[in-house]
């Protein structure tokens, strides 16, 4: 299983969190189909402000980074907690993949433009092929940016609480706004890890 580098990982509270867990019944899969759960939130959340109801927009941004601790505690109490399973890198990526669209797309239909958060979603899945593309060939995951998942996902959070300080017309034109940031950055993501996969192969 490829693990994204994160300066969390090694937090105090991340370790005694996923320590608690692992000392539970839950298991790494359980957490990984529960961040699915929180980026639907985020997507119905989104959609329901319509990019300016205050409270919604409050539970998009807080499902978001949900959704990210899930991402970070189902790796902790698999490997750190010993607690991985053979069917754990399906569950480690397939869910990710749902979450990143569904966010996307959510917030696409919170400005009336499901077709700009369905371009991004289908990029995000995009950069997430290339790098698992490269390790099936063997070579290191790439986990490079600038428009990440992680990036990806702060983008929007930061975003949906703008837009809750700003008026209702500028709250609305805050998040297309993100939008297309982050699928500008997404696509030179894309690029950028297609051409050091290219070139990655090439010295092999």
């Amino acid at each position: 299983m490829t693990r994204r580098p994160l300066a969390t990982r090694s937090a105090g509270w991340a370790k005694a969190l996923a320590r608690g867990l692992a000392r539970t019944r839950v298991t790494p899969n359980a957490i990984s189909k529960a961040s699915v759960l929180f980026a639907g939130l985020a997507c119905v959340a989104f959609w329901a402000s319509r990019g300016v109801a205050d409270g919604w927009l409050v539970v998009a941004a807080a499902a978001i980074q949900l959704r990210l601790l899930c991402n970070l505690l189902d790796g902790m109490v698999a490997v750190e907690g010993g607690k991985a399973s053979a069917d754990g890198a399906f569950w480690n990526e397939f869910p990710d993949r749902i979450a990143d669209v569904a966010i996307l797309v959510g917030a696409g239909l919170a400005v009336d433009n499901p077709a700009l958060g369905w371009a991004v979603g289908s990029v995000a899945v995009g950069t997430a092929y290339v790098r698992e593309a490269r390790v099936a060939q063997g070579l290191e995951a790439d986990f490079s940016g600038p428009m990440a998942k992680p990036h990806r996902m702060a983008a929007m959070t930061v975003a949906a609480l703008l837009a809750i300080a700003l008026p209702r017309i500028a709250g609305h034109a805050t998040l297309e706004l993100a939008l297309w940031v982050v699928l500008i950055g997404t696509v030179l993501t894309l690029v950028r890890r297609a051409v050091r996969f290219r070139e990655a192969l090439s010295r092999k």
